[in-house]
């Protein structure tokens, strides 16, 4: 019908004349659609697949560092949204010179930026995270440069603007063209200005930054795991004070609330440090977190002016039943070489905190103690009301310290910096110089912050290691957060002029590799775990050793005779989680262990220590014994049985071994259908019931 003819003809003339055409390219400086670029979140993403980057820090990572592409195909359909969505960039590169130019009608760090404007060579280039990146921490630690610093090492100053000013802007120190920050962090997209300005670079006669760079950061806070709870445990009389010189009592205090603000501070650096050393070691930003509360916030010296409220860590100040006098009692105190009870300030805080937390079956707390009560004794030259210890049950995981170099800690951002540079000498009239360790200010804030969250890492199930925060390498902690080090009462010398990445301390590959799977690391994409966390160890034919672990398995661990912390290990598991997971099954033999041990070790007695997925573990004391002879059985019927490694491991006082061969082990025909287990107190028996009632 020639009516319906003409209409369908301006219904398709209509329609051709208002799309795009295919090959344009659209952009959009400020609203908020998802670039066509994917996001290098370590989350896996329904629209987002790009791997994690590479783990060790290039420089040329990010030349330039803020990259992303605006060409989107008009036939491209985005899938729908499962999280904010991430702030947009209108450019292909985000470092600019602004001087002398509008930004963005001064939109701050909110502002998008334009491609007309050129280049600066001295933007700050961001090497340590990339563009768009998610992370699960509210305080971020960030690594970076100015131009190139073989050619100019420049000093100056890294100003961060935060997204919507939702926090103040923040300063930080550049050395010789190096520069190390933390970024507060608010939940969903932050859209950040990095600002560098230095005295030896002409100044424009402009309000407008010259040398800028600009990041999205994607901050996903986390509550699929557990949190890590902080604690403040003070005497039933205790006044609330710390160890303190003086000059810093009248300066900030030494009351509880400093106390408060100190701890956290600390605590967001341990998270700040780990997440970057999870990055580092290829398992994505992943950490532990803590129970936040709805409070006056403390991060920044701005907030406790003005009284502004944030969700920051909330730590929970617990009194024990002891009093001062008790705690402070030298044959407590873990330093005091007569002390008989070493070992009762740490049952003191768990009792306190099974009373407090009051942990329900399944419910597991890991908690970290600091022990405002802790005084330096100048009369016994001993920390009293100390103890540094980790661990814990079944129901309580926990970390204890001292408050003896709680002074020396910083309250907030601001004071980061000048508290790992402070050289202040430690006045042991009024406080402790820390196991001769702590002879300045910067030192002692290395060793109380560094110290605890090693006994933190006891806390997470770490043993001692070979080096890293586990052994002592918290003594350098200071590097983490700066580019220069000053003078060291510890070693007597001056501190490195420039200290980079490969200098700083860290947590060792091995404790990562616990964390990656640990409840508090977990993120909210990680598959579940089996909730069997058994390791099963038997040997077969061939000399060969058959290891099972239902939740699958993470790791082994080589001790040679001797060896009092693991220098060998096997990993089977790898950083994403991706190709199906840890292998459930491997088989172990004696040539390939034995040849990953150094030649002067191979030929002595073979620990293993096999780590499952979901945090057992099993040991096998002598490896070579349990592939031997030794392990094999005769059966009645001529057929070889294999003893596994956990028979006969009780070796309770008065038990006696009993082997027992099961009939249907033998006989085919023969059913096993129950065991029957006799106990009271102690096991009394156990009947093993065949399906023809024998």
């Amino acid at each position: 019908m020639p009516f319906f003819k003409e209409l369908r003809r301006r219904r398709t003339t209509s329609k051709s004349d208002n799309a795009p055409p295919a090959n344009s390219a659209s952009s959009n400086d400020s609203n908020g659609t998802v670039p066509t670029t994917k996001s290098s979140s370590t989350l896996n993403s329904l629209y987002g697949s790009n791997s994690t980057p590479a783990s060790s820090i290039q420089p040329n990572q990010s030349n330039p560092n803020l990259i992303l592409s605006t060409t989107k195909s008009a036939s491209t359909v985005n899938p729908p949204l499962q999280r904010p969505v991430a702030l947009a960039s209108s450019t292909s590169n985000n470092r600019h010179s602004v001087a002398g130019m509008s930004l963005m009608q001064s939109g701050g760090a909110n502002a998008g930026s334009s491609s007309k404007f050129p280049t600066s060579a001295f933007a700050p280039r961001i090497l340590s995270i990339t563009d768009n990146s998610w992370v699960n921490q509210k305080i971020l630690l960030i690594y970076g440069q100015i131009a190139d610093p073989s050619q100019q090492a420049l000093d100056g100053t890294l100003t961060i603007c935060h997204h919507q000013e939702s926090f103040p802007p923040t300063t930080w120190p550049v050395s010789d063209s190096h520069f190390k920050a933390l970024i507060h962090l608010s939940p969903g997209p932050n859209r950040l200005r990095f600002d560098f300005s230095s005295p030896k670079l002409v100044a424009h006669n402009s309000s407008i930054p010259a040398h800028s760079s600009w990041m999205n950061i994607n901050f996903l806070p986390t509550t699929t795991s557990p949190p890590v709870q902080l604690v403040i445990l003070l005497a039933k009389d205790s006044p609330g004070t710390f160890d303190a010189v003086p000059e810093r009592v009248n300066r900030e205090g030494n009351d509880l609330q400093t106390a408060l603000r100190k701890f956290r501070m600390a605590a967001y650096l341990w998270q700040a440090f780990t997440g970057e050393q999870m990055y580092r070691n290829g398992f994505g930003r992943r950490c532990f977190r803590f129970d936040e509360e709805w409070q006056p916030s403390t991060l920044t010296c701005r907030d406790r002016d003005s009284g502004q409220m944030r969700s920051e860590a909330k730590i929970h100040v617990v009194r024990s039943d002891k009093t001062v006098k008790e705690l402070r009692d030298l044959d407590l105190a873990q330093q005091y070489e007569k002390a008989n009870r070493k070992g009762e300030l740490f049952s003191i805080a768990m009792e306190a905190m099974k009373g407090y937390f009051k942990p329900t079956q399944g419910q597991k707390q890991y908690i970290s103690v600091l022990l405002l009560d802790a005084h330096w004794d100048t009369r016994s030259k001993t920390v009293t009301g100390h103890a540094a210890l980790g661990g814990g049950t079944n129901e309580i995981q926990l970390a204890i310290f001292g408050s003896q170099a709680l002074q020396s800690y910083p309250s907030c951002l601001e004071e980061v910096v000048p508290a790992f540079t402070d050289c202040t000498r430690t006045d042991t009239n009024f406080v402790a110089n820390d196991c001769n360790e702590s002879g300045s200010n910067w030192e002692a804030a290395n060793i109380g912050i560094g110290a605890h969250l090693h006994e933190t890492g006891h806390m997470f199930g770490c043993p001692h290691q070979e080096s890293g925060i586990m052994l002592r390498d918290y003594v350098t902690l200071n590097r983490t957060f700066t580019c220069r080090e000053p003078y060291s009462t510890r070693t007597r010398s001056p501190g490195m002029r420039l200290t980079l990445p490969k200098d700083e301390c860290s947590w060792h590959r091995l404790d990562t590799l616990r964390f990656r799977y640990h409840p508090c690391f977990r993120t909210p994409t990680d598959a579940p775990i089996n909730v069997d966390a058994s390791v099963r160890v038997w040997p077969v034919e061939s000399g060969r050793v058959v290891v099972t672990a239902p939740s699958g398995i993470d790791f082994v661990e080589l001790f040679s005779d001797g060896d009092d912390v693991c220098h060998t290990w096997v990993e089977y598991s790898n950083g994403d989680g991706l190709s199906g997971g840890p292998p459930r099954q491997i088989i172990l033999t004696e040539d390939d262990l034995f040849s990953r041990l150094p030649q002067g070790k191979r030929n002595k007695k073979l620990k293993l220590s096999v780590h499952s997925v979901g945090q057992g573990s099993h040991t096998i004391e002598d490896f070579t014994k349990i592939g031997s002879k030794a392990s094999l059985i005769k059966l009645s019927n001529g057929q070889t049985g294999f003893k596994g490694s956990q028979l006969g491991t009780s070796q309770q006082p008065g038990s006696r071994p009993e082997q027992v061969i099961l009939e249907s082990a033998i006989k085919q025909t023969k059913l096993l259908t129950s065991i029957k287990v006799y106990h009271g107190f102690a096991l009394d028996g156990m009947e093993f019931c065949y399906e023809d009632s024998t």
